[in-house]
């Protein structure tokens, strides 16, 4: 590396700390002339570009070209800052829209390493404009099925953070940097900075990571290989069951093999009658930590509750861990928010194939979660990359700022993306399948569930009070509701049973 602070790297730095040995070739696109001056015959403007071009040994402020990061060929494109800040002119506009076109005649993705002050003043609307022309060459690149990646360094602003920067599929930050539409002369006064940072920008869901400068390669590395573009990709293999530790798998840990009761295979029709009285609690149940993970279905759906509800049970983080070799978040709904009960992004698994995921951890989903999952599952519909759903939420939130926040259109985006899909959509239910808020992540026709699982229109205990029965008929009336693992397989809902 360079000696150099890695968030002020030279456009050429920072190619350099991504392609290592592996180099990196310059392209340069036709020459274009400006008129004297520029196109608004700014006095001293080509006195100013003389500058910045003997300061820096650049002639514009982009780099361009075709490199090699990891073991993955890519087209990369790096701003340089001391040109200019960075900013894009009507020439930076031909470099920008000649790295898409190269990305997309060679059917490559795109890494964008972006510093830069926003639109250059000197050429007013004619460089004002140059944010169309990239706004279309990304248009044409994700049409193509092709991925872009942006890594935002100190500073990222103005029209280049809303274009090259958070247009990205994957925008990841240098820690410390400024990144924000509003650049730092123009913000109101007394602006908290924070929400100008790559911590803030993270905290809000605009930034799916915070990298260090030196895991920045690895990191870049494996999105690109978890990207593309691929080869025609098989569905995601249905998680194996895992023990209630959740460390150690039952049937066939990490291959995802699935082996279960399938649909037909004579599971019991009917619901358990005479179940115990009261909630289905944990309480009276037996143990999920006291079985064995080949454990035997639950004979009322009272104890099918229990068994979804009790703490011991394992929950999507060892699933995702036990699933994946790699795992690679995205963070965020790119609307100002997150949800941590959601957990998505793209993984690799020990064989090297990609597979995304979304996960709810067992807490009510909020707006911004389903958001995220949207994304999540378009981006991968639009790669061509097959994704996993691990469904476990008692329900959708349900307070007063989920509705502020647009719970309901929010539900019915994920329904969309799934109905949408192209790829194939693989769902594990591993918890609670609680009405129409787990229901937005199952695909239909492909969905699995666990022996610690349910799925149900409404909560029992909610179920009951809108009959107006008294609480000791909860568990009756979870059973009338046939949302047992079995029951679920016998009703079509379900696949197969994994465990």
């Amino acid at each position: 590396m360079p000696d150099a602070t890695p968030a002020r790297a030279t456009a050429r730095e920072a190619i350099a700390l991504l392609t290592g040995a592996a180099g990196f070739t310059e392209h340069r696109p036709s020459p274009s002339p400006l008129p004297p001056d520029g196109p608004l015959g700014w006095a001293g403007y080509d006195a100013a570009r003389e500058r910045a071009s003997a300061r820096t040994g650049e002639e514009e402020s982009v780099v361009y070209g075709t490199g090699v990061v990891g073991d993955r060929a890519c087209v990369l494109l790096s701003f340089e800052f001391g040109f200019l800040g960075g900013s894009l002119g009507r020439q930076t506009g031909d470099r920008l829209a000649a790295a898409y076109e190269l990305a997309l005649t060679r059917r490559l993705p795109l890494l964008a390493l972006v510093a830069t002050g926003g639109s250059r003043m000197q050429e007013g609307m004619v460089a004002l404009t140059q944010l169309q022309r990239v706004a279309a060459a990304s248009v044409r690149l994700r049409a193509a099925g092709l991925p872009q990646i942006a890594v935002v360094r100190d500073p990222t602003t103005g029209g280049g953070w809303a274009t090259v920067g958070a247009g990205a599929d994957v925008v990841l930050a240098l820690p410390g940097a400024q990144v924000g539409f509003a650049g730092s002369r123009v913000r109101p006064p007394g602006a908290d900075p924070y929400a100008y940072s790559a911590e803030g920008q993270f905290a809000a869901g605009q930034v799916d990571a915070v990298v260090p400068a030196d895991e920045l390669t690895a990191t870049v590395t494996d999105w690109l290989r978890a990207l593309g573009p691929h080869e025609e990709l098989p569905a995601a293999p249905v998680p194996g069951a895992l023990s209630a530790g959740g460390g150690e798998p039952g049937a066939g840990s990490g291959t995802g093999s699935g082996a279960g009761m399938e649909a037909g295979a004579g599971t019991g029709a009917g619901a358990a009658t005479g179940s115990a009285a009261g909630t289905p609690s944990a309480a009276g149940a037996e143990s999920v930590a006291d079985r064995d993970p080949a454990a035997p279905l639950p004979e009322t759906g009272r104890e099918a509750v229990a068994r979804a509800r009790d703490p011991r049970r394992p929950r999507a983080e060892a699933y995702l861990a036990d699933y994946f070799a790699v795992r690679l978040p995205l963070h965020g709904d790119r609307s100002g928010s997150t949800d941590p009960g959601l957990l998505c992004g793209f993984g690799l698994r020990a064989d090297g194939q990609p597979v995304a995921y979304v996960a709810q951890c067992g807490t009510p989903t909020r707006p911004a979660g389903y958001r995220a999952a949207a994304r999540t599952i378009r981006l991968a519909d639009r790669l061509g990359i097959p994704v996993l759903t691990l469904v476990d939420t008692p329900g959708a939130a349900n307070d007063a700022e989920a509705e502020r926040a647009g719970a309901g259109a929010a539900i019915a985006d994920t329904f969309a993306a799934i109905a949408a899909a192209r790829i194939p959509v693989t769902t594990l239910v591993i918890g609670e399948g609680g009405s129409g808020g787990a229901l937005a992540l199952a695909a239909p026709g492909n969905t699995h569930v666990t022996v610690d699982s349910y799925f149900s229109v409404i909560a029992p205990e909610l179920a009951a009070a809108i009959l107006k029965r008294p609480p000791s008929e909860t568990g009756a009336t979870a059973d009338q509701l046939r949302l047992r693992p079995q029951d679920l397989v016998d009703l079509g809902f379900a696949r197969s049973i994994v465990g």
